[in-house]
């Protein structure tokens, strides 16, 4: 007769024997030591006088073992030491079976969360789970989330509560399903899901995936895992990432974590830690092994990205990092390590006909010779983020920017005269804290005068522990935050369309990535300038060698030049 047990049924077992196996353990340590004649004379034939409790408890502390035990000799080397396989159960993962679980990636928020669910899907590989496209099929479901606004967070609220409803109508032959939270949210809001999300099993932080096999280990003996411990040095490094699209010609390589920056709204530093980066071999390994797979665009992902700076032992090198004219950190200056213009130098050499961009950087990060580096090499697009946040310095300086209005537009100037074909893109908030309408009219004028390619324009959302929540009041109402909001988008699209119109009649290298989403009768793809083109497809030729440019008729599509913004 076929006798089978469920995996749950295995698991149970295996911890009670476990935590059998490990009382033995104490319960041998403690003879070892009553058995020890080194500790204390032999009174077993001494008849012990009738002791009060205080003095009974200062002989064994006497008697009990000392500093020495405590440390490891040589003359205990031949001692017989407990198995290393032998610990708590509570440090074990679950056995490996023949039953791979399938998990389920719902990610949100920005580029970095979609490299941290590779980074996530690589260590769950590793530990008998599969990937899996299909949420019904799914043994656990893994949520990426974002913190950065209000808005943010209510899509996760939103997502756990269609989920609740799928874990109460699983098949109860099948597993039960264990849900996850990772990333920012989880960082932030450990306390709140856990007391008012009795379907989240499992909240793991920026910097504990690694420990994730572990923690879906415990959610299978019915208890909640967490771990939110922020790393000082915690990069992944050693991890290859699982693309979530292998069939992709793009990719992202994360370079460093974290952020030191502090501005006084920004949630980040308290969710991914302060800034540490990745070894700079590690990141050409990387690189070249997809080039090997065809991947012809790479984007390099930091917090602050192009605060890079390498201080492994093999790359030392005694400099103070500079910054752009005008502007300042609150923290001192850092020194030694290969910096981020070091490091786009070697990694466009990689591959000469590889894309390279990177995001997102702070303007502060942009001295003369990371321009410099990017005009040298054709590779390394041409587009570049510089996040302004206000146009007023009074709300920068409220801000902790580390620069004023006057300094910034100084830089853009710098680099429009080095890059003359640059594309920049840009970050504001309107509605921050105190914000007059004079003020906010000020971000306004600077970006007619810059003249954005692209913008990513929000209101201001206050996020608790930051500077801003402890020192200022969130005082702009909703209604005149919208308005404001709205005449920014306004303004931006003038500029964009006049930008965009104007390159009707020039020739662009596109690199196109697929089918437009709109219609399967076109292509969509990307210009160095980071600008969405669409491309009739029976205007497409295939290249015999698989390789090289052709032009393209100019114009205007039914879907036109793409005009991205995001609110």
């Amino acid at each position: 007769m076929n006798v089978s047990f469920s995996p749950r049924f295995l698991n149970n077992i295996y911890f009670k024997h476990s935590w059998y196996k490990h009382r033995l353990q104490l319960y041998r340590l403690f003879c070892s030591h009553k058995t020890c004649s080194n500790h204390s004379p032999d009174t077993s034939n001494v008849l012990e006088p009738e002791l009060d409790r205080k003095t009974k408890f200062k002989h064994k502390l006497l008697e009990g073992p000392n500093l020495k035990d405590f440390f490891k000799d040589e003359h205990l080397a031949s001692q017989e030491h407990l198995p290393e396989e032998e610990v708590a159960p509570y440090l074990r993962f679950s056995p490996k079976t023949n039953i791979k679980r399938k998990v389920y990636l719902d990610v949100y928020g920005c580029q970095m969360n979609v490299n941290d669910a590779e980074i996530v899907l690589a260590i769950l590989k590793n530990n008998d789970f599969e990937p899996t496209k299909d949420l019904i099929e799914a043994d656990v479901i893994l949520i990426l989330t974002c913190a950065i606004r209000d808005s943010a967070e209510e899509k996760i609220w939103g997502r756990l509560g269609f989920l609740k409803g799928l874990k109460r109508t699983r098949k109860k032959d099948r597993p039960s399903l264990k849900i996850g939270l990772l990333g920012c949210m989880a960082e932030r809001l450990k306390t709140k899901v856990l007391e008012t999300s009795d379907m989240v099993d499992l909240v793991a932080g920026p910097d504990s995936y690694r420990d994730l096999p572990r923690l879906l280990s415990l959610t299978d003996t019915d208890q909640r895992s967490v771990n939110v411990l922020l790393s000082l040095d915690e990069t992944y490094a050693d991890i290859s990432p699982v693309r979530l699209n292998e069939n992709s010609i793009s990719a992202y390589v994360s370079i460093m974590r974290g952020c030191d920056n502090m501005c006084t709204y920004c949630i980040v530093p308290f969710t991914r830690g302060r800034e540490r980066s990745r070894p700079v071999s590690s990141i050409l390994r990387e690189v070249e092994q997809l080039s090997e797979k065809g991947v012809k665009e790479v984007t390099l992902l930091g917090q602050n990205v192009n605060s890079y700076r390498d201080i492994s032992t093999d790359t030392k090198i005694d400099n103070v990092t500079t910054l752009a004219k005008g502007f300042k950190t609150v923290y001192k200056p850092k020194k030694g390590g290969l910096r981020f213009a070091d490091l786009l130098n070697r990694v466009a050499a990689v591959n000469p006909e590889m894309r390279i961009r990177f995001t997102s950087p702070h303007p502060k990060d942009f001295p003369d010779e990371v321009v410099e580096v990017i005009r040298q090499h054709s590779n390394v697009c041409k587009n570049l983020h510089m996040p302004a946040q206000s146009g007023n310095s009074v709300v920068l300086e409220r801000m902790r920017r580390g620069y004023t209005r006057e300094a910034y537009l100084e830089l853009v100037r710098s680099i429009r005269l080095k890059l003359p074909d640059v594309a920049l893109s840009s970050d504001f908030i309107c509605g921050f804290c105190g914000e007059t309408d004079e003020e906010f009219e000020d971000t306004l004028s600077l970006m007619e005068e810059v003249r954005y390619n692209q913008a990513y324009l929000f209101a201001y959302s206050m996020r608790e522990r930051t500077t801003a929540h402890r020192r200022f009041k969130d005082d702009v109402p909703p209604d005149v935050k919208q308005r404001r909001l709205e005449r920014m988008i306004q303004l931006y699209r003038q500029h964009a369309l006049k930008l965009n119109s104007a390159q009707v009649g020039k020739n662009h290298l596109v690199l196109i990535e697929g089918l437009s989403r709109k219609s399967k009768q076109y292509f969509q793809g990307r210009n160095d300038q980071n600008v969405r083109v669409i491309l009739p497809a029976n205007e497409m030729v295939p290249f015999k060698d698989g390789g090289g440019a052709r032009e393209i008729r100019t114009g205007i599509h039914e879907e036109g030049l793409g005009i991205p913004y995001n609110l």
